[in-house]
């Protein structure tokens, strides 16, 4: 499926993209973890839904400004977060990794990303949309773009054997949504 929004496209990452993305993903560091080519195969075997942006008239196979992952319900993810929202029982889509290379932050291709997946939760009937943000280390830009978007702190846990605490989000999907 292909979604176009002004200035950039939105399409399904690609097993071509990979080079690209695992390079966008470790240069956000450590707001997302250090992944390899190996770990990002994985993650996207397991995923529900994914979007890479390219620029607008440079061709699909361009290499993504940004990507995003997602996790549908009943996902065979061991992901604590993941595990979190499952265990709420509710009925939503999850966002594992949001990533927009330095170079296009600013532009609202972040705020496009989310048009798509709330997009995608009306069209699936879902009642939220949930993520997970960086407390520790600290991610405040990540945390107020959240906010701006509507998500709200439905809980707050330690990961990873403590090395990461996290504020654990979840935003309504309303009728009247829009990140525009």
């Amino acid at each position: 499926m292909r979604r176009q929004t002004g200035g950039v496209k939105l399409r399904p990452i690609s097993d071509s993209d990979i080079p690209a993305i695992v390079q966008l993903n470790d240069a956000a560091a450590p707001a997302v973890p250090i992944t390899s080519a190996e770990e990002m195969r994985a993650l996207l075997a397991v995923s529900g839904f994914t979007f890479a942006v390219v620029q607008d008239g440079s061709g699909m196979d361009a290499p993504p400004l940004a990507f995003l992952i997602g996790m549908l319900p009943g996902a065979d993810y061991a992901s604590e977060n993941y595990r979190y929202f499952e265990a709420r029982g509710t009925d939503s889509l999850y966002v594992d990794r949001i990533v927009v290379g330095e170079a296009s932050r600013g532009g609202g291709i972040g705020r496009k990303l989310y048009d798509a997946v709330f997009e995608l939760a009306r069209e699936q009937g879902r009642h939220e949309v949930t993520c997970e943000v960086n407390l520790e280390p600290p991610n405040p830009g990540s945390l107020a773009f959240h906010d701006r978007l509507g998500f709200r702190r439905v809980g707050e846990q330690s990961t990873k054997g403590g090395a990461y605490v996290v504020a654990l989000l979840a935003a309504p999907v309303g009728a009247s949504y829009s990140a525009s």
